[in-house]
């Protein structure tokens, strides 16, 4: 799988079923957020459970309502979202 844009790794959340409300068209109008506002890089992290997780970090190039820019995490090969520690 090569996931170079946010559309690549929605395509595959959604295939697999993980997570699939994050990319919702309601969901996203609540936070104020367009799939152009999303940038994707390969990246490991520490979680609860595991240390050095492959993840694709989905990251907002720019502050949305109330301030957000919080970044979300999603597992290499399972596509579930996982959350740092």
């Amino acid at each position: 799988m090569n996931i170079k844009t946010s559309s690549d790794l929605k395509y595959y959340v959604k295939q697999l079923g993980s997570s699939p409300y994050f990319f919702t068209r309601k969901t996203m109008q609540f936070f104020g957020d367009y799939m152009h506002n999303y940038g994707v890089r390969k990246t490991t992290i520490d979680t609860n459970y595991e240390k050095n997780v492959a993840v694709y970090e989905l990251y907002r190039r720019r502050p949305v309502k109330h301030n957000l820019q919080d970044s979300a995490y999603f597992n290499s090969s399972t596509f579930q979202r996982v959350h740092k520690k």
